[in-house]
C-alpha cells in the first residue's frame, strides 16, 4: 500500500508542476497588458510597474521567480486590488465555495445512489422510467438554466406564502446554501444516477448475488453487502474529480446567487486580466483537484485491494 501511495502521489506532484508550467506559459501568450490602462498614466508610472511586479525581466527569469514563489507557497500580489495578496483571496473565499460545494456533493452522491439503486430494482417500471426522464434533463440542462429558475421559483414561491422562506441570493444561514447547493449538484446528481445504475444491473445478475440468494440470506443483506458494496466503486472512482469540478466549477451559480466565493473573483480577474490571480486561482485549483484524484485512488485501494496489486 505504501509503495502504491508514494506512486500516486510523485504522479501528483507531476502534474500540478506541468498545471503551474502551462499556466505561466498561457498567460503569457495571452494578448494585452495587466499593466496598462488607467493604472499606467504615463511611461514612467508603467516602467515603476513593470519593475515591481518583475515584468521587465527575462520570460525564464520570471518562471525561476515564479516556481520559486510557488514552492514556498506565494502566489504574488494582485495588480488590480491594491496591496492584496493572491494567498489571502484565495484563503478569505475559497472556504465560501468548498462548502457550497461540500453540500452539492452530499446531494449528488446521496441522490446518485439512491436514485441509480432504485432504478435497477425497478427496472422497465414507472419509478425507473420517471427518475430516468429526470436524469436526462439533469444532464442536458446547464446549471445557469437550473440556477435562474430556482431563482425564480424562490420569488413565487416566497410571493405566494407572503414571507421569506427560503432567501433568493445571498449567503451567510443554511437557507442560503440548500437552493444553491442543489443547483450546484443536479447535474453530478444525474451523472452518478445513470453511473450507478448500470453498475447496480451488472451486479444484481452477478453469480455471487445469486449465491448469496440462494443460501436464504435476508434481502437487505444481499442488497447492502453485496450489491450495493460493490456497485458503488464506479461511483466512488469518479467521486474525486466530481468533487473538485462542482467545488472549484459553481462559478456561474455563485454570481447568479451572489455568493461571494473564489469562482466571482477568478472571473473578475479574467476580465481584467489579473495575472497573479489567474495563476494563483488555476494552480490552486489543479493542485485541488490533483489531490482529490489521488485521494479516491487511496480510498478505491483501500475498498478493493485488488487496485494495489494491478
Amino acid at each position: 500500500m505504501w509503495q502504491y501511495t508514494l506512486k500516486r502521489l510523485l504522479q501528483g506532484v507531476i502534474t500540478v508542476w506541468f498545471i503551474a508550467t502551462a499556466t505561466f506559459l498561457a498567460m503569457h501568450s495571452v494578448p494585452g497588458d495587466p499593466i496598462s490602462g488607467e493604472r499606467a498614466a504615463t511611461e514612467a508610472i508603467r516602467a515603476n510597474l513593470a519593475a515591481r511586479y518583475g515584468l521587465d525581466k527575462p520570460l525564464g527569469e520570471q518562471y525561476v521567480i515564479y516556481i520559486g514563489n510557488f514552492l514556498k507557497g506565494d502566489f504574488g500580489i494582485s495588480f488590480t486590488q491594491q496591496n492584496r495578496q493572491v494567498n489571502d483571496i484565495i484563503r478569505e473565499h475559497f472556504p465560501v465555495s468548498a462548502t457550497l460545494g461540500i453540500l452539492a456533493v452530499l446531494f449528488a452522491a446521496l441522490g446518485g445512489v439512491l436514485w441509480g439503486a432504485l432504478t435497477a430494482i425497478y427496472r422497465n417500471r414507472l419509478p425507473d422510467t420517471v427518475i430516468m426522464f429526470l436524469v436526462i434533463l439533469g444532464i442536458s440542462v446547464p446549471s445557469f438554466v437550473f440556477a435562474a429558475l430556482g431563482q425564480l421559483a424562490l420569488v413565487n414561491i416566497n410571493n405566494f406564502f407572503g414571507v421569506s422562506i427560503l432567501p433568493v441570493a445571498g449567503w451567510g444561514t443554511v437557507s442560503h446554501m440548500i437552493v444553491p447547493a442543489l443547483v450546484l449538484g443536479m447535474g453530478t446528481m444525474a451523472y452518478l444516477t445513470r453511473l450507478m445504475r448500470s453498475s447496480m444491473l451488472e451486479i444484481i445478475h452477478s453469480d455471487y448475488v445469486r449465491t448469496a440468494k440462494a443460501k436464504g440470506l435476508p434481502a437487505e443483506r444481499v442488497f447492502l453487502k453485496h450489491q450495493l458494496r460493490n456497485a458503488i466503486l464506479p461511483v466512488v472512482t469518479v467521486l474525486g474529480p466530481a468533487i473538485a469540478a462542482i467545488t472549484t466549477g459553481g462559478f456561474v451559480v455563485e454570481l447568479v446567487f451572489a455568493i461571494p466565493g473564489l469562482g466571482r473573483y477568478f472571473v473578475q480577474a479574467v476580465q481584467q486580466l489579473d495575472y497573479t490571480v489567474i495563476m494563483g486561482t488555476t494552480v490552486f485549483y489543479g493542485s485541488f483537484l490533483v489531490f482529490m484524484v489521488i485521494l479516491v485512488d487511496l480510498l478505491y485501494g483501500w475498498i478493493d485491494p485488488r487496485v494495489r496489486v494491478q
